[in-house]
């Protein structure tokens, strides 16, 4: 199977690494806007990667003419779009980071795209492979937990992003909270019709001049009457924490909650604690692994896409949702932002 990747930066070595990894993958074909990245990445790849032959192309556009069976998306957000209505012009399957696209208008064109082509784009929420809520989506499925009347998630960066992300980052609910949003939809398989979400800034000044919050919550109204509430911060220097709580009218469960997860138990016991995680990809290090290869499968007919396009346009609109909840002060219902 030959692959290429667009991008390669953070996220993107990580991918190229977890790809070399998979038996499927006998070639990897790297690009960037940069194109010594590209090449840098490449070098330090093939030494490690003997099974899998790892070359660099000149240009991003160079893929497209490099006889792939597959793509990841790893670029810069505002290439997305771009790059995988491309692929799918093409007929090549596409694994692609979240967001879609920049705006609304940008990802309800890019799925339309996908779904006329009729070729696979899975959307990276991650979360979704993770085992701990895998198993809290079964839990609930079986009725062990009965009736839910509550569900909790949260992420909290141990450190905020440099100033220059910021401005380009679509604010917090789109960059952040959209992943807690696509995992409560995926886990209790309800929709969620209204919203109201609110904001602090107490760090950095950047976030303010940029129009975003540093910390925000949101409560939701899912269409069973449950209710959701999702918490993320920019400033948790204890550690990373992404957690999931269930609550239910005869259990509750809780996924994300180890020795590693930064919040202090009391009255303490004067136990020796593990080094928190110090972010997302080291917390989701398995769940990453786990929908590329996926995504392999997805390529190989094997199986069918577990988070299609469709699905990430949802999420998008519950995050464009609470950024207008958050900006009007008020409860918005879902049906105002969805076309």
């Amino acid at each position: 199977m030959r692959i290429g990747l667009a991008g390669a930066g953070r996220i993107g070595a990580r991918h190229a690494a977890a790809m070399c990894a998979l038996p499927e993958v006998d070639a990897l074909v790297i690009a960037d806007a940069e194109p010594r990245r590209a090449r840098d990445l490449a070098a330090r790849l093939v030494p490690g990667a003997p099974a899998c032959r790892v070359t660099a192309a000149d240009e991003v556009e160079d893929l497209f003419s490099s006889g792939l069976d597959g793509l990841i998306v790893a670029a810069a957000t505002d290439a997305h779009a771009c790059l995988v209505e491309r692929a799918v012009s093409a007929r090549i399957p596409v694994f692609c980071e979240k967001p879609l696209a920049s705006d609304t208008d940008g990802t309800f064109q890019t799925v339309a795209a996908a779904a006329a082509a009729g070729v696979p784009v899975q959307v990276g929420f991650q979360r979704r492979f993770d085992a701990g809520n895998a198993a809290a989506r079964e839990a609930l499925a079986s009725g062990r937990l009965g009736w839910l009347h509550t569900v909790r998630s949260c992420s909290f960066d141990p450190a905020p992003p440099p100033a220059e992300y910021v401005p380009t980052s679509g604010g917090l609910f789109r960059d952040c909270v959209i992943h807690d949003l696509d995992l409560i939809r995926f886990v209790t398989g309800r929709e969620v019709v209204r919203v109201m979400a609110a904001g602090a800034n107490r760090g950095d000044d950047f976030f303010r001049e940029c129009g975003d919050v540093d910390t925000g919550s949101a409560l939701l109204v899912l269409d069973d009457g449950s209710l959701g509430v999702v918490s993320a911060t920019r400033y948790n220097a204890a550690g990373y924490d992404s957690r999931l709580e269930l609550f239910g009218s005869k259990d509750s469960i809780v996924a994300g909650l180890d020795d590693r997860t930064p919040a202090t138990a009391l009255p303490e016991r004067g136990e020796e604690p593990r080094a928190a995680y110090s972010g997302f990809m080291e917390r989701f290090a398995d769940a990453y692994d786990a929908e590329l290869r996926a995504f392999v499968d997805v390529v190989a007919g094997r199986r069918g896409n577990p988070c299609p396009p469709e699905e990430a346009l949802e999420a998008f609109y519950l995050a464009e949702a609470c950024e207008l909840s958050l900006r009007e002060g008020r409860v918005v219902r879902t049906g105002e932002v969805r076309r």
